[in-house]
């Protein structure tokens, strides 16, 4: 089993690198459905108040390693089903970066994405489900950063993909590296 981790901020490009990679007919996880399932199964509203509460708590019962344990169930139903990649959308902890190195070794190909905080707030801005203002932007990254130590798996990832230019030059260094990991 391979497995493609996405890590970055918020607006970085990771659900770009996703779309492209299940266009070609690979499965993915997604780590912020858990949090949207939740939100919804308890009754309140999606939003990014919700979702952080949701996101908090869950890591404060079932502790930072919550979304990794879960996320590798899903994994592992996919490959019971004979997927031998899967792609995995939105690592957030240092803790999930470790239990995934664990679990799968180097079969375990963690890729950042980054891009410049202004590019980062406008792309969320105005994308076109759940868009975000500065000051919620802002905020978001403060809890990830601080909250759920989001830099970790950021700063130590296999590969890091910088997303400054249009969505076609990034997607050109995605199957750069996937060709590399013959992914």
């Amino acid at each position: 089993m391979k497995l493609v981790t996405f890590v970055g901020m918020p607006g970085a490009g990771k659900s770009s690198c996703v779309d492209h990679m299940t266009a070609k007919g690979l499965p993915s996880v997604y780590f912020g459905g858990i949090t949207i399932d939740e939100v919804k199964r308890r009754g309140l509203e999606v939003n990014e108040v919700n979702e952080k509460i949701v996101r908090e708590d869950i890591r404060a019962k079932e502790g930072a390693g919550a979304y990794a344990n879960r996320i590798i169930a899903q994994v592992e139903e996919l490959a019971g089903q004979g997927h031998t990649k899967v792609i995995a959308d939105g690592l957030y902890t240092w803790t999930e970066y470790k239990i995934f190195k664990e679990k799968f070794g180097d079969n375990a190909i963690i890729i950042a994405i980054a891009a410049p905080r202004k590019i980062r707030h406008e792309r969320l801005a105005n994308r076109p489900i759940r868009p975000l203002t500065d000051a919620e932007v802002t905020a978001r990254e403060y809890a990830e950063i601080e909250n759920i130590e989001k830099g970790g798996p950021i700063a130590n990832a296999d590969y890091t993909l910088v997303n400054d230019a249009s969505p076609q030059d990034l997607l050109s260094k995605l199957d750069s590296v996937l060709q590399t990991v013959n992914f």
